[in-house]
Order: structure tokens, then sequence, then C-alpha cells
């Protein structure tokens, strides 16, 4: 068995996150765009999938509930939940689009798309966080590998630097702790 190696594993992807300052920056970046989306009165629209998609509902489940302290909860929408509206829209249009248009039926200016991809190109994030733009919303994505399309898309992008979907993910959970420790903080 190797778990000693999966643990290992995980924690030099983790260690890697630690040494690179432009990675903290954008994560500094990121609680100070959801502090400011949340002192304007705005909401965060979530989007991944497969286990991107649970990551996504963790994270509005910290954010609309709470995650170490008592507060009020900040609204947070995982566009991953609605199954009716997911597979209406995929059967009569496409997949690509469901997070889209989703973020056109919900998104207002000020809020934020947070997209969760541990590729960089998953065609439905890509096209949510066009939609996003063109609407007047931030746009935020988690990412893996080298960031892929979504690096260069997003307004800021946090790529976990691993090929490895797991370890990525690992990443990603991680951060979105850390992203929700900050924001109650502010808000306590």
């Amino acid at each position: 068995m190797d778990i000693k190696k999966w643990i290992e594993e995980s924690i030099e992807v983790k260690k890697s996150i630690l040494d690179l300052d432009d990675v903290i920056q954008e994560v500094e970046n990121v609680i100070h765009a959801l502090i400011a989306c949340y002192r304007d009165g705005n909401k965060l629209l979530i989007a991944g999938n497969g286990g991107s998609a649970a990551d996504a509902q963790h994270f509005a489940g910290e954010i609309v509930g709470r995650f170490r302290r008592e507060r009020r909860g900040y609204p947070a929408i995982a566009l991953t939940t609605d199954s009716s509206v997911l597979t209406a829209w995929a059967n009569d249009y496409d997949f690509d689009t469901v997070f889209s248009r989703q973020v056109e039926a919900l998104g207002q200016k000020g809020d934020i798309f947070f997209g969760i991809s541990t590729s960089g190109n998953s065609k439905n994030i890509v096209e949510g966080v066009k939609k996003a733009k063109s609407m007047g919303l931030k746009t935020i994505c988690l990412l893996g590998k080298d960031g892929g399309v979504l690096k260069g898309l997003s307004d800021i992008s946090i790529v976990v630097p691993s090929d490895s979907t797991a370890r990525t993910q690992e990443s990603h959970i991680m951060l979105i702790h850390i992203i929700s420790e900050e924001i109650e903080k502010t808000f306590q």
C-alpha cells in the first residue's frame, strides 16, 4: 500500500504553494475581492464539475452557514446544486452553457463568479467566466496544472501547481478553508 506516499505527495503540493509568492498574493487578492463583494451587498456564484462541483457546494456551505465562528450568513450559491436546471438546460441546449445560463439568470453587476477547474480548461466554466465578465461580474478561478485557458481569462486565478487531480483538489479545499477563515475574521 502507498498510504504514506499519497500523504507525502499531498504535503509536497501544499509546500510548493507555500513557496510561490505569486500564488499567495492571488489568494490575498481573492480574499480582498470577496470582502469587498460582501461589504457592497453582493453575492458569490460558484461552479465546478465532478469533485470541483462538490468543492463549490462545500465553499457555499462555509459562506452561507459558518466556518469556525458564529456570524451572519453571506450569500453564496453553488450553481451545481439545482439538478432540474442543470439537466433541463443540458438536455435542451448543451452542457457547455449550464453555468453561463445561471450566471445570466442570477448574476448582477458587482457579484463574483468563482469557477473551480482542476484542468483550467472546463468549457462550462470558461463560458461561465465569459458571461460573468460581459455582465460586469468579477471572475475568480481556482485551477490546477498550468492554469489552462481560464488562467488568462479570469480576473484572478489561483493555480495549484500539480498535474494530479487528487492533489489539486486537496489543495483547493485547503485554499477554500483559508479564504473562508479570512472572510469570517473580517466580518465577525
